[in-house]
């Protein structure tokens, strides 16, 4: 049996391509959109993609599979339990398979048993894998999606944070529990290949580590260690959760009714006179996502662009801010393009109309700055009525802030722009001045007279400017149950 994890480091996700290297066929479980990767990876190890499975219908990223069965032909694995509403509604016309709790199938010699394991979604699937070519008769290990992760286990609150389903939360929390409740009674030694890992926000600590073991979970996951009390397990899984970026309600609507096939990477053309085209990138319907180092683009950019580095926060920044039906102009070495617009067209990004290499801003015929305070000037303002924006999430503002400021975390501000006054100064913080960046830069754009506090909050700590109090005098991701005292708490802020 072959075995790769392929990982994207921008959306902390994992796919897993299994072969059997006698008949030369695979599969691939939980593919991202771009898949030309898995073809090119099974090709060089003799094998071919005859199939693809999901563990669930993805919220925080656009799926692959239905571009494996239109590029390869591949076989169509997906779970139909969790009732009518939660089913994937793209399959039809492909060469499909819909499980139910306990079905199995193989692909060459390797077999592969569907466990319904609701919670994260109703319609959640695990897999459970076993090398029945290398003799084994029992399970190896279990590719979990998105229930078990490294440290945490999927986050059961999405379907009503991100898609807006009322009331689903507290029900999905159980359900949740109960899928737990079985897992922790697995075979300690069956290995657990999840589809994140630290950084995605299908959870509120996951781990680093790329795979794990039943067993190790069982003794050392936190929200494991809690199946023995449900009321416990729901009330901590509840709590702590980061905000969902926007984009998530559409990558969840895309992937149960079909994700356009997307063929070849786009490929825009570079742009280096500005001089002659730069009202191109002003025309409505159009933005520019300038991914220069902040300090650049803060002195000078083209008018309107929105900010945002490449790497993790780019997905957060483009899906919270930009319309997937806008074109886009990238503002970026043409040699790291190809790179940021696959990261792009993993969440639906598919129109770009030019790449403008950073030496070419300077020959545009106006630019534009942004201003940017220091936490001195903060202070100085919040005593004259200026309004302060505090962009970190609801977390991490609960544990202490700057007295009065607003708390709009910023991959949830788009749709809350009514709670920020158009009449007044805008002044954003985060925790280090990277987030607010991003929000002051799309604040602008919107004609908002806003400007970045540079530091952010460590910077107001580290100048010994006044904290307001943690709310509740507790660390909200403990779910209230712990006994700290206010003190304690402010010290944990301190330390955030």
């Amino acid at each position: 049996m072959l075995f790769r994890q392929v990982t994207d480091p921008k959306l902390a996700q994992y796919a897993y391509l299994i072969g059997c290297q006698r008949t030369g066929e695979a599969i691939v479980f939980d593919p991202e959109r771009d898949v030309d990767r898995y073809v090119q990876i099974a090709a060089k190890e003799g094998l071919r993609i005859v199939a693809v499975a999901e563990t669930h219908i993805h919220a925080d990223f656009l799926s692959g599979a239905r571009e494996l069965a239109e590029r390869v032909g591949a076989h169509v694995y997906v779970g139909c339990e969790g009732g009518p509403d939660w089913q994937s509604k793209w399959v039809g016309p492909y060469r499909h398979t819909l499980l139910k709790d306990g079905d199995a199938f193989k692909v060459g010699n390797i077999a592969f048993q569907a466990v319904h394991t609701p919670g994260h979604t109703p319609e959640h699937v695990s897999y459970l894998v076993t090398d029945v070519g290398g003799g084994a008769s029992a399970p190896m290990g279990m590719i979990t999606g998105d229930f078990v992760f490294v440290g945490d286990l999927g986050r059961p609150d999405l379907l009503e944070s991100a898609a807006g389903v009322q009331g689903v939360a507290d029900p999905s929390a159980h359900a949740l529990w109960r899928s737990a409740s079985k897992f922790v009674r697995l075979p300690g030694h069956l290995q657990v290949w999840p589809a994140h890992g630290a950084g995605s926000a299908c959870g509120k600590a996951l781990g680093a580590i790329p795979q794990s073991t039943v067993g190790y979970e069982v003794a050392n996951s936190p929200a494991l260690r809690l199946v023995g009390d449900e009321a416990a397990f729901v009330k901590d899984i509840l709590s702590g959760q980061p905000e969902p970026p926007l984009y998530f309600a559409r990558m969840k609507a895309l992937n149960r009714d079909g994700v356009p096939v997307l063929g070849t990477l786009p490929k825009p053309e570079v742009v280096t006179d500005l001089q002659a085209r730069a009202a191109e990138f002003e025309r409505p319907g159009t933005v520019v996502v300038d991914l220069r180092p902040w300090a650049a683009f803060r002195d000078g950019h083209l008018p309107g662009a929105l900010h945002s580095p490449a790497g993790k926060m780019l997905p957060m920044v483009v899906g919270s801010y930009v319309k997937p039906e806008e074109r886009i102009a990238l503002v970026c070495e043409p040699a790291m393009a190809e790179e940021i617009i696959r990261d792009l067209v993993r969440i639906g990004y598919d129109r770009y109309v030019a790449v403008i290499p950073p030496a070419s801003v300077a020959t545009a015929p106006k630019l534009e700055t942004t201003p940017e305070i220091t936490v001195q000037e903060l202070e100085a303002a919040t005593e004259t009525g200026a309004f302060v924006l505090d962009v970190r999430g609801a977390a991490e503002h609960a544990l202490g802030g700057v007295a009065g400021a607003t708390n709009i975390a910023y991959t949830r501000l788009a749709p809350r722009l009514s709670e920020v006054p158009r009449g007044s100064r805008v002044l954003v913080h985060c925790a280090l001045g990277g987030r607010s960046a991003a929000a002051t830069a799309m604040l602008r754009r919107l004609g908002y007279d806003a400007a970045n506090v540079a530091g952010g909050f460590e910077a107001w700590k580290k100048a010994g400017l006044p904290v307001s109090a943690p709310k509740g005098g507790c660390v909200p991701c403990c779910g209230g149950s712990c006994k700290s005292a206010p003190g304690a708490a402010t010290s944990t802020a301190a330390r955030a």
